[in-house]
């Protein structure tokens, strides 16, 4: 099924789009919802819910010029719901693998994480396509995963990689702000056009004289 739905998995318009999505995924537990809560409305709860499926928000943000509609989706961290990912993946702009810093295990998900999202991805688009690693939860004591090593990991897939605290606001605005800027600058990237035609180049036969038409 993938296969047969990845072709619109993410098609770039012909048109410029004033509104983009941005996709979090990782274990539960991670602080997905905590993020998106925190960078929407400011507001940060420490009663976890799990998500279910998924759950989205949308901002409208004001950003080196441009007024965007940004769309951040939060994804289940469980395998029961993995069997959505063609569907939560199409459309999406940029992606964000979060794990948390007290939790080794969360850490070493990140593997699986990464290769779900590439298996969405089409061929062409996973050079340029925008990937950041959130450490999250940096507010808490007793850390499982040095900084260091996190950004060896990230730098191995090609991914940016950012510390922050949902709880305490920390790197919040930055995260978001750098996969916006990101996106946008993938979007600007010069594409090689398909052609649609195919000139024909006429020249004059041998001798240095054309055939004129006796019609």
């Amino acid at each position: 099924m993938r296969h047969s739905l990845s072709r619109f998995w993410r098609r770039r318009p012909m048109f410029r789009r004033s509104h983009l999505k941005i996709l979090l995924t990782g274990n539960s537990g991670v602080g997905k919802s905590a993020l998106m809560n925190q960078y929407v409305n400011n507001r940060f709860s420490s009663r976890y819910r799990a998500t279910i499926g998924a759950d989205f928000l949308s901002k409208q943000v004001h950003i080196d010029g441009q007024t965007l509609t940004v769309q951040i989706w939060d994804t289940a961290g469980t395998e029961r719901f993995q069997s959505l990912g063609t569907a939560l993946y199409r459309g999406s702009d940029c992606c964000l693998l979060v794990f948390d810093v007290t939790s080794a295990s969360s850490f070493q998900a990140l593997d699986k994480w990464h290769k779900q999202l590439l298996l969405q991805i089409e061929p062409e688009e996973e050079p340029t396509f925008p990937i950041a690693v959130i450490g999250n939860k940096t507010d808490l004591e007793n850390h499982e995963v040095s900084s260091e090593e996190a950004e060896l990991w990230s730098k191995l897939h090609d991914a940016k990689y950012f510390e922050a605290s949902a709880k305490e606001a920390t790197n919040v605005q930055e995260v978001f702000e750098w996969a916006i800027r990101a996106v946008l600058k993938n979007r600007r990237a010069p594409e090689q056009p398909e052609p649609d035609a195919v000139h024909l180049e006429t020249r004059p036969p041998e001798g240095g004289h054309r055939e004129k038409c006796g019609c």
